[in-house]
């Protein structure tokens, strides 16, 4: 494993202070908030931590409350809120300085037989015939923003291959949509939940920035503020997190300063392993 990976499940491996108390940090990679999949992913730890092994989640919904300190722990308190017969229900909250930052609630469901349909995978390049992160770098990084620049120079857990790159070199307006495979960038141990919880982390990347695709704006344009607001997850099907998974996001609106996106993910063999919908503060900074 690769240190990014390492630092991953670091960060996913919670201390439990108590019954349901967990306590989880974030690396020290000079970040002025948390990450929002950081937060998704290490709240869906200590849910999980909470569920007997036989109940795998298959939906969650969170609201981003406040700006994560990176310098300080971050402590999820589980409300144990119902164990039914099928289901189990878990509400989690995360707090830093005696305030709440997030709260996500989260089912998890026995695993059952059932109808089946989904939407096909798109028709786009697979991940081997797109220049690799590496190749990127070396064409492009020296010509990139000093912001876009630091973000790509970072060692990172997760590797992006998108299969256009119109939006990341200009300011063309381009319809609101985007496809990118991502992946694991080592192998992960043999445990779903590992494979839920890395998925959940990097769930939060390039979704809110598709909204601002019809503007020629990105997230890292000078005159947007962008933040999550909220974050929802359902967990349709077996996958790994370390195989290439195909992120296809759209947003069908922006106003208000906000703008809504929605996520397929698609394992390479095509079929449809989760979804997400994402609304994001895409704010006009006052000059």
């Amino acid at each position: 494993m690769n240190t990014a990976i390492n630092s991953l499940l670091s960060i996913l491996d919670l201390e439990q202070l108590e019954h349901n108390l967990f306590r989880g940090r974030s690396p020290q990679a000079g970040w002025q908030r948390v990450y929002g999949g950081q937060v998704i992913g290490q709240a869906l730890v200590a849910a999980s931590r909470t569920v007997v092994e036989e109940r795998q989640i298959h939906s969650l919904h969170g609201y981003f409350l406040r700006p994560g300190d990176p310098a300080v722990p971050i402590i999820y308190d589980v409300d144990r809120i119902r164990d039914g017969g099928s289901f189990t229900t878990r509400r989690v909250v995360a707090i830093q300085h005696g305030q709440a930052i997030f709260s996500m609630s989260a089912s998890f469901q026995t695993l059952e037989d059932g109808l089946e349909h989904q939407i096909d995978m798109p028709d786009v390049p697979m991940p081997e015939e797109l220049p690799s992160e590496q190749e990127l770098k070396e064409k492009f990084l020296k010509v990139a923003p000093e912001n876009v620049r630091r973000y790509w120079e970072r060692e990172r857990p997760i590797e992006l291959r998108p299969v256009d790159l119109t939006h990341y070199f200009s300011e063309k307006k381009l319809a609101p949509q985007q496809y990118v495979w991502v992946r694991a960038t080592s192998p992960l141990p043999d445990e779903t939940r590992i494979h839920q919880c890395v998925l959940a982390y990097a769930s939060d990347m390039t979704l809110l920035d598709t909204s601002l695709f019809p503007h020629g704006k990105s997230v890292f344009s000078p005159q947007i503020q962008a933040a999550s607001l909220d974050h929802s997850m359902w967990f349709h099907r077996p996958f790994r997190a370390d195989d290439w998974l195909l992120y296809a996001t759209d947003a069908p609106s922006s106003s208000g300063g906000r703008g809504m996106n929605r996520g397929l993910l698609y394992d390479r063999s095509g079929h449809l392993i989760a979804s997400t919908a994402q609304e994001g503060l895409i704010r006009l900074k006052r000059s």
